[in-house]
């Protein structure tokens, strides 16, 4: 038998009850193997499909980058200004509405919005194949953001609620490796689909927009066979009555994870408006806002047009999608590299600043080689695999970072919200760093990025003395944790 834990309330000897939940006693009554089995069954259910879902969001959002190499803007009727204000209605369509979205899947359940918004999103990014002239590339660019608002904080809320705080930056980065797998993969993809030039009388890059939609139409279906909801309700959309997991895995999860921070019990039906002014009153969450801010615009711009500033090298065009491919999959080992520094030795605002310094070199480098000539184009690539590797994974340490700080789920919801709303207001300046008139070396584009990271490297050393002075002073407390314990019960004194 396990060690329950008694957690009394002040009123008297019973437990609490946690906002609209039934009274909790906590009670480990498990062994190391049976646990072990059902994370590891969590783990290979939950985790490929977030994966996938952040997967295809990235494919649909990230294509148009390698469109413009296949005269996309030409055959629209746009030019490069146009093309970004398309990119700010993206942001813009996601900014306005990640709230609303994220209070509908708090209310509602991961299982049935997640599976939604897949085909939300896959709908409209299909659609974009039919787009001609300025007006319907701004609609169908807002209508995109629309439809994947919500998504990603509310994939990182799931992870969240199913795991326990020492596990969950490894798994959030596992999470992101949907996102660079797919800003890989629709490079690479690209440099394939964008051959279709001419099939049945169409551009290539229709042929991109129909073939990557439709792949996250049928990645919905997916969702809705295999995602879980909660521990309350374990089952997924179109499979109602279908558990995927036993009473006593469901157990084993639910309680591992109370006991590691009993206040994600005090999950409510929906958010109240203490909870909002909680969560926008802590300078904390603001500070990690920034960061995701300023972290974020400069990586926006510069994926957008990566594979055009590669074709300026000297490349050929449709060769450079397959070239910007190469950085974004060496990321995800160096990624995750830096997530298990995180999570092994807890070493959250280091592992943020390391990763925004060698990002800022990456700028450094690119705005540097500016003055070589076309024969040194294997030292300017460099630059850019270089930016690649190190631009992404400081954004979801920074979030891990930022939940860490929090008490509760209602203000660990609009935690995730506040970063992701950070990195999409990012995404409506950073549209425009990279302009007509400064192509196609982009000096001034480069110099502003440098400006940015710097500013946001301070940010994220000034926090980190803050916690620092905290834990020196004794205000915070080392979150517990399962792994590396000879039994279930070592660990909760």
């Amino acid at each position: 038998m396990g060690v329950p834990i008694d957690i009394k309330s002040a009123e008297g000897d019973h437990p609490p009850s946690f906002g609209e939940e039934e009274p909790i006693v906590y009670v480990a009554d498990w062994t190391k193997e049976e646990e072990a089995a059902a994370k590891r069954k969590l783990d290979w259910i939950l985790m490929p499909l977030l994966a996938l879902g952040y997967f295809c969001l990235q494919l649909d959002r990230g294509n148009i980058a390698n469109a413009i190499t296949d005269k996309f803007m030409e055959d629209v009727g746009i030019d490069q200004d146009q093309f970004n204000v398309g990119q700010q209605m993206l942001s813009l369509g996601i900014v306005l509405t990640e709230i609303p979205a994220n209070m509908i899947l708090y209310r509602v359940g991961p299982g049935k919005w997640l599976t939604l918004q897949l085909f939300l999103f896959g709908t409209v990014s299909t659609f974009q194949a039919f787009q001609k002239g300025y007006g319907a590339f701004i609609i169908t660019r807002f209508l995109l953001g629309i439809s994947e608002s919500g998504f990603i904080p509310g994939g990182l809320w799931t992870l969240s609620t199913w795991y326990t705080r020492t596990e969950t930056a490894k798994r959030i980065i596992v999470f992101y490796f949907g996102n660079q797998l797919g800003q890989a993969s629709s490079k690479l993809l690209a440099y394939g689909i964008l051959h279709m030039r001419g099939v049945g009388g169409r551009p290539g890059w229709f042929w991109l927009f129909v073939l990557m939609g439709v792949f996250t139409l049928f990645s919905g279906i997916l969702f809705g066979l295999f995602l879980p909801d909660s521990f309350k309700n374990p089952c997924s959309t179109f499979l109602p009555g279908v558990s995927w997991f036993t009473e006593r895995e469901i157990h084993i999860l639910r309680t591992r994870v109370l006991l590691d921070d009993p206040m994600k019990g005090k999950k409510k039906k929906r958010i109240g408006r203490p909870a909002f002014r909680k969560a926008f009153s802590s300078w904390r969450l603001w500070v990690h806002f920034a960061i995701s801010l300023l972290n974020n615009g400069p990586l926006r711009a510069f994926d957008t047009y990566a594979p055009s500033i590669v074709t300026s090298f000297g490349f050929p065009g449709l060769s450079s999608n397959a070239l910007a491919a190469v950085g974004l999959y060496l990321q995800i080992p160096v990624g995750f590299g830096f997530s298990y520094v995180s999570d092994r030795w807890n070493k959250r605002g280091e592992t943020v600043m390391a990763g925004l310094t060698c990002h800022l070199i990456g700028y450094l480098f690119n705005r540097g080689f500016t003055t070589l000539g076309k024969d040194k184009r294997g030292v300017k690539y460099f630059g850019v695999v270089w930016t690649q590797v190190f631009g992404t994974f400081s954004h979801p340490l920074n979030i891990t970072w930022m939940s860490l700080t929090c008490t509760d789920s209602e203000e660990r919801a609009l935690a995730m919200t506040m970063a992701i709303m950070g990195a999409n207001i990012a995404g409506i300046y950073g549209a425009q760093i990279f302009r007509r008139d400064d192509r196609p070396l982009y000096k001034r584009g480069f110099a502003i990025n440098i400006s940015v990271l710097c500013l946001g490297l301070v940010l994220a050393v000034g926090r980190y003395a803050d916690d620092f002075l905290r834990k020196r002073g004794g205000a915070t407390i080392k979150p517990r944790s399962y792994e590396g314990c000879e039994s279930a019960n070592e660990g909760l004194e």
